[in-house]
């Protein structure tokens, strides 16, 4: 994080405990050492910065001098943040209690009690509860102003008498009561959703109807579908929108082509995974006489098939993205588009967006070109058969792989060298049949995957920078930029912890940016077996990616510019940079404003983030029915996480994970250490931390709350 947003924030917090205080006694003045005693401030500088604040709070008429001392300015009081009429967005924790989530500053804790009739993303007023003695900031709700959603998934349970529906979602903490005449047909144990009709302040229990019925609880198909109505994904197309797109054009006129670049002799191929569909890019290849390479990047023209406004691109801009479950794909066009029409399949002539470079055999790129091309795809690879032209120089176009192979890995190194983080995860991949999982693959990202990876960072980079860094004389173009910002210094803090409890350091490379300790760490960790464990670790403490106008690089990638171009298919906000991309090049007005263009990111994001969410349920759902029957059975495992209540495992063989419970370890007294994250045996000294190999046994199953229970066998380190 920049010391700019650093100061920002400490800036809104400490106003923000100001304000606090001094709203909950209105009618009395406080000097400025007394305030900053009683919002913690008791050192001689921090009594400076709290009265550097209040002075502030004073210019901006929050506060009034009166009597010797500040007081709060009631004139002013509907727009202070801290008064009775204040809003805010609640989001609830297992435990029942929530926060108020504040924008670039500390979010409020309020009770399990003082949650009123909220519910997790309901906007609500609260007021303050800060006495002055409190840590950090508290309130209580005082009123809902508005619902965040009404339909919620859960499992019904039927008695005699009345019904219950149990949301799915841990974060939605209380049940539904469901009158017997409003089960609309559902019956004990279905997946449901259930419509809250009212919620009476003095009632324990919101009321509620069932709307849908989606299938018996546990079923693969019902449990899917369940995950996408409660995270608001759509997985099915109305059929409006089906009508639309099969009557898309297929045709490809000779017009057309004249308007576009011919690489349909060039040789083009294109490297998915086994199971794909949906082609999205293709690399073309061509020596030139000067000895250079012309390699194009070519992506599937959605855009001239999906035009805006259109019902399949309303639908799509909805989406957002496309969604990948275990066991499926849900995508953000139909079918016809995605695996047909827009697919850039084999031995058939397409319609392409690209990027073509001409790079030296030191892949330094000597010129660029951008437009709209016609290819003809010669060969579909797996990226095992690309592989497989790497390590073994033998088959069809492996002079042309390992070209680009070469010309990949020397992209890939500059990027390291200049401060690219390298973090590599295993992908763990459930082999399903008839919707049950009978076996777990493990992938690691191979040469031919990197191939990929770098010739599409090398379009979206330089997308963004043709567009974003205009020449002089010409209009710059509001684009929609993916941003990664840099890690904040508290969560590199907490990883320093973290990684010095498992005997690493990370050592800081003089004149280089904390990247280069960060990758130093990974590839120790790697070489120590231990990368799966420290990378999601190293992961966590970034910032998360996200969609913006504003542009401010990409950390983790080392790029001053970078968009997303190379798969519209399967995520929106490519299909908007071609479109702004055509725009650009055609030097036509963007009708879309800036920010109009930026609220259209933040949904982006929220989308994203919710897919995201969707594909983790779904590997959650799916290891439980994988260990449904090995209950008893006894597992080699290594500790994930640590928190008070127990111990989370990763199974090493098949990655599910369980959590051991505190009260349920046999072997010792365990207590829970908050300041180094780990168990403690009182009798025997031993130690449960992140990264402890154990042997544990699966106890229960619990399909409702897709979570699994160990008991601890042995520790095996």
């Amino acid at each position: 994080m920049s010391k700019n947003k650093t100061d920002k924030k400490l800036k809104k917090q400490v106003k923000h405990k100001i304000l606090s205080f001094l709203s909950q006694h209105p009618n009395t003045p406080y000097s400025e050492k007394q305030i900053a005693k009683k919002i913690g401030f008791h050192q001689p500088m921090k009594r400076k910065i709290a009265a550097k604040f209040i002075l502030e709070l004073l210019d901006d008429e929050k506060l009034v001098f009166s009597n010797g001392g500040f007081k709060i300015n009631e004139e002013n009081a509907s727009n202070n943040s801290n008064s009775s009429s204040n809003e805010g967005i609640i989001e609830f924790v297992k435990s029942g209690s929530a926060y108020i989530l504040i924008e670039d500053g500390e979010d409020i804790y309020i009770h399990r009690g003082n949650t009123l009739t909220a519910l997790n993303g309901d906007t609500v007023r609260y007021r303050m509860n800060d006495d002055g003695r409190r840590r950090k900031p508290e309130a209580k709700v005082t009123e809902v102003v508005k619902r965040y959603k009404k339909e919620f998934v859960g499992t019904i349970e039927v008695s005699k008498k009345f019904a219950f529906v149990i949301p799915n979602n841990r974060k939605v903490h209380i049940d539904f009561f469901v009158d017997l005449k409003k089960l609309n047909g559902a019956k004990d144990g279905d997946k449901v959703i259930v419509e809250m009709i009212n919620w009476p302040e003095k009632i324990s229990n919101p009321f509620g109807k069932v709307i849908k019925v989606l299938g018996k609880a546990g079923e693969t198909d019902t449990e899917i579908n369940a995950i996408m109505e409660d995270f608001e994904l759509p997985y099915e197309f109305p059929q409006r929108i089906l009508d639309e797109a099969k009557n898309i054009s297929t045709e490809i006129t000779k017009e057309e082509i004249e308007k576009r670049r011919d690489f349909r002799k060039i040789t083009t191929l294109t490297i998915d995974p086994f199971d794909a569909k949906d082609f999205d890019d293709a690399i073309s290849f061509e020596k030139l006489e000067n000895g250079n390479y012309e390699i194009g990047i070519h992506i599937a023209d959605v855009s001239h098939y999906v035009t805006e406004n259109t019902l399949v691109d309303q639908e799509a801009r909805v989406r957002g993205t496309s969604v990948y479950l275990v066991d499926r794909v849900v995508p953000m066009l139909p079918e016809i588009l995605s695996n047909q029409l827009c697919s850039l399949r084999p031995n058939e002539e397409k319609l392409a967006f690209s990027a073509v470079f001409e790079l030296t055999e030191t892949a330094e790129i000597k010129n660029s070109w951008y437009g709209r091309t016609v290819i003809n795809s010669d060969r579909r690879f797996t990226y095992e058969e690309a592989q497989e032209r790497i390590e073994t120089k033998e088959g069809d176009y492996q002079s042309e792989i390992n070209i680009l192979n070469d010309l990949a890995q020397i992209m890939r190194k500059a990027r390291m060298e200049t401060g690219a983080l390298n973090i590599e995860t295993t992908e763990v991949k459930f082999v399903v049949e008839n919707g049950k999982p009978i076996g777990v693959k493990l992938k690691q990202s191979k040469l031919a995957h990197k191939l990929v990876e770098e010739f599409m960072l090398l379009a979206n980079k330089n997308v963004a920078r043709h567009i974003g860094i205009p020449k002089k004389g010409e209009i710059k173009y509001p684009l929609m930029y993916r941003v990664h910002d840099n890690p904040s210094p508290e969560r590199l803090a907490d990883l320093e912890l973290f990684v010095k409890d498992l005997g690493y350091q990370i050592k800081e490379v003089k004149g280089k940016p904390i990247s280069y300790a960060l990758n130093n760490l990974l590839t120790e960790a790697k070489e120590n077996d231990e990368i799966n464990f420290v990378g999601p670790m190293v992961i966590r403490s970034m910032a998360k990616a996200v969609y913006t106008c504003k542009n401010i690089g990409h950390y983790g990638l080392a790029f001053d510019y970078y968009a997303h171009f190379t798969s519209p298919i399967r995520r929106y906000p490519d299909l908007e940079v071609h479109r702004v991309l055509q725009n650009f090049l055609d030097k036509t007005p963007v009708i879309t404003s800036e920010s109009a263009m930026e609220d259209s990111a933040k949904y982006f994001s929220g989308q994203e983030k919710k897919a995201t969410e969707a594909e983790r349920a779904s590997i959650k759902f799916m290891q439980v029915v994988y260990m449904a029957d090995k209950i008893g059975e006894e597992f080699d495992g290594i500790v994930s996480g640590v928190a008070t209540y127990g111990i989370f495992v990763e199974i090493t063989d098949n990655k599910c994970e369980g959590l051991i419970k505190t009260n349920n370890i046999t072997q010792d007294k365990f207590i829970f250490e908050a300041d180094t994250k780990k168990m403690v045996g009182q009798r025997f000294g031993e130690e449960l931390k992140t990264g402890t190999n154990v042997k544990v046994k699966v106890t229960r199953i619990d399909m409702l709350n897709r979570t699994i229970d160990f008991d601890l066998v042995n520790i095996m380190d």
